[in-house]
């Protein structure tokens, strides 16, 4: 019993100083506190940083000031000028070699036409008027005449060439990325050396044409039609059947390239059909058959190593 009463009497006084201790830090105004107060000095120095003037930015140009800058302005005025002028003076020359400019022409086809032109190309003998319409002293677009030259389906036959070039070798158990550059770059080669070579007989032999370089290029680039026809029927039907289409195809394009380049070299007379007489005549017309006959020695040469 005594030891209950003097540890609850102990209790009682340790617990009677911690009950003064809570009340003297709450409720004593006049004794200091336990712990300082420093939310009123937080509070100032935040009122303070808040009154401060706001410091100006330090790092780069603000991009407004660069626009508004006069020097800024006529700096970018000169520039553009200079980029205009430039591009001017390369497009003049460049269209001094290759006319860009009539490119658009060349490639102002439809199907009417595509499909007109090919059957022309394998099947040239029952077409009568070959002569290119013109309006104004002007050649109308080839969607509107099948006479017309292009560059769609040269360039067409020439892709075309080389995607069915690449399936005969694979074929062969020979294809390789390589070897299929190779193919392309020299059908492309022998295509610009043709060309050259046909520009500087019309220069030797002093021909007064309208034939341009593009137009040389579109009826050079015809006989790929005749390649592909030659290649595709000797993969599918073997070796007779690729000797008989390309002779079929090598016939047609002879008769076309007669056809059609006897109005561009002869003269009016022999376009007429009337006898060709002078030198001058003799030597356009085996300069128009010399053309003409090396359409079927490129068709075989750049094909007949695809079939075997």
């Amino acid at each position: 019993m005594d030891y209950t009463a003097t540890q609850s009497g102990f209790r009682q006084r340790k617990l009677q100083p911690n009950m003064r201790l809570r009340n003297t830090s709450v409720d004593g105004p006049g004794d200091s506190q336990l712990f300082e107060d420093t939310s009123g000095a937080a509070a100032g120095a935040q009122a303070g940083y808040s009154n401060q003037p706001a410091v100006p930015q330090a790092a780069g140009f603000p991009a407004q000031s660069i626009l508004s800058d006069p020097m800024s302005n006529l700096a970018m005025a000169y520039g553009s000028s200079l980029a205009s002028q430039g591009r001017e003076m390369v497009d003049k020359n460049l269209d001094r070699f290759i006319p860009i400019s009539k490119l658009k022409y060349y490639f102002a086809v439809d199907t009417v036409y595509v499909g007109k032109k090919l059957g022309l190309l394998v099947f040239p003998y029952m077409h009568e008027n070959w002569e290119v319409s013109y309006q104004q002293d002007t050649p109308v677009a080839p969607r509107f005449d099948v006479n017309a030259p292009d560059l769609y389906i040269p360039a067409m036959g020439f892709i075309t060439y080389v995607l069915v070039a690449g399936l005969a070798l694979g074929t062969q158990n020979k294809f390789s990325p390589e070897l299929l550059g190779v193919q392309a770059s020299s059908a492309l080669v022998w295509l610009i050396m043709e060309v050259l070579a046909v520009l500087l007989s019309l220069y030797l032999v002093t021909v007064n044409t309208d034939l341009t370089t593009i137009d040389l290029l579109a009826f050079s680039g015809y006989k790929y039609v005749g390649m592909i026809i030659g290649v595709v029927a000797g993969l599918m039907f073997g070796r007779p059947a690729y000797y008989l289409s390309l002779l079929w195809c090598c016939v047609a394009i002879f008769v076309f390239m007669i056809r059609t380049l006897r109005l561009k070299l002869l003269s009016e007379a022999a376009a007429e059909g009337r006898l060709v007489r002078g030198t001058r005549n003799q030597l356009r017309m085996y300069l128009t058959m010399s053309i003409a006959a090396a359409q079927p020695i490129f068709m075989y040469w750049l094909t007949y190593h695809l079939i075997r």
